[in-house]
């Protein structure tokens, strides 16, 4: 491999949809805020097997302190080895890599509410991945954002504003576990950018799917349990009546609002409805809310951009493109950059930015009282 212009990082990411764990390799010169070159090396997606996936859905909805102890500690030697697959796939040495970005799994988030601070709390060890790959590991970004007062979510459009911004205004809609948005005006407009959580994503459906099918299945393959059924409008509307949708920016959300107990509690409610018929009513609160979230954007939108992995369900995209009409709908691949990796690779970046002593500005998107360094450093 050829020597890089700027330094190499990694970003690692496990999110709240816990299909897998997302690495990012990317190279990022310079020394100013923002990188120049700037550019994704390499990536590799690991999915979990369903019995880790089982086990951390049952430790993060109901585990005792033991069990939270052990998965912090198992996710990071799986965190580790990602990383070392990563680097063997890549052909890139670990001593060439300049520190490791890691954000973790969230166990738990609450949000800040009527003046009393929130918290938050991500598991994978970040002791226990600098330790096996012999790499400095910065981790646990979204505390330092809540101790100063803001959400710590969504930390990934600082990536947006930064690298993805362009001469016309856009949108970057993230659907993971849960959705967000990052609102871009267009260069030179003098517009200020926005960004905030819009609801659940995927967490609603894989949960639905995984319940449903006795747990053979992680997710709506292709969207075709959900366009082969039909919208339930009282429990649509039953969805959306939570005032999480009523609330103005910034703000966050998380399983403990969209999934989990929830979720649990409304199946046994409609049990004997068809399949089909219950995942399509929730894609279609995923597809509602994201619509819903553009009465907070103040600029008109030129185009939309979809990335994470609801991305990829046919029938939730359809119904998006549908709702957001005439607006353009398009993949983030199309700024030059795979969107799969996106919140990887900003985490990659986050890392550099620690390192470089330089404070994150969140609280457009945040709620945050002002710019800090996020992350603590593990050595190698």
């Amino acid at each position: 491999m050829t020597n890089p212009a700027g330094d190499l990082y990694i970003g690692l990411m496990s999110g709240t949809s816990l299909d897998g764990i997302d690495v990012a390799v990317a190279e990022f010169g310079g020394e100013a805020e923002r990188p120049e070159p700037a550019r994704l090396v390499a990536y590799e997606s690991y999915r979990y097997e369903a019995t880790f996936r089982d086990r951390m859905r049952a430790v993060l909805e109901q585990g005792s302190p033991a069990k939270l102890c052990d998965l912090n500690f198992d996710l990071g030697e799986r965190l580790a080895i990602s990383v070392s697959d990563t680097l063997i796939a890549a052909g890139v040495a670990a001593r060439d890599v300049t520190a490791i970005g890691s954000h973790g799994q969230t166990a738990w988030h609450r949000p800040p509410d009527e003046g009393a601070r929130g918290a938050t709390l991500q598991l994978g060890e970040p002791a226990v991945i600098a330790e096996r790959t012999g790499i400095p590991v910065i981790a646990d970004f979204r505390v330092r954002d809540v101790a100063a007062g803001g959400h710590g979510a969504p930390l990934t459009p600082y990536f947006d504003r930064l690298l993805l911004g362009g001469r016309e205004s856009r949108v970057i809609i993230n659907l993971g576990g849960m959705g967000n948005l990052t609102a871009l005006p267009a260069a030179g407009s003098g517009g200020a950018a926005l960004a905030f959580d819009t609801g659940p994503g995927v967490a609603l459906i894989d949960g639905a799917v995984h319940h449903l099918t006795g747990g053979h299945q992680a997710f709506d393959a292709e969207g075709r349990l959900a366009a082969a059924g039909r919208v339930l409008e009282p429990d649509l509307e039953a969805w959306l009546s939570d005032p999480f949708f009523d609330t103005p920016p910034p703000r966050s959300t998380g399983r403990e609002r969209f999934g989990g107990p929830a979720l649990a509690r409304w199946l046994a409610g409609v049990a004997g409805a068809r399949e089909e018929d219950l995942i399509a009513t929730l894609t279609e609160v995923t597809a509602a809310s994201v619509q819903r979230a553009f009465r907070w954007i103040p600029f008109d939108v030129d185009a939309v951009y979809l990335c994470g992995g609801g991305a990829r369900n046919p029938e939730l995209m359809r119904r998006i493109a549908a709702d957001l009409d005439p607006i353009p709908v398009r993949s983030v691949d199309e700024l030059g950059w795979n969107g799969d990796a996106r919140e990887a690779a900003a985490f990659a970046l986050f890392a550099r930015q620690h390192l470089l002593g330089i404070p994150l500005d969140l609280e457009w998107a945040t709620g945050a009282e002002g710019p800090r360094i996020l992350g603590k450093r593990v050595p190698a």
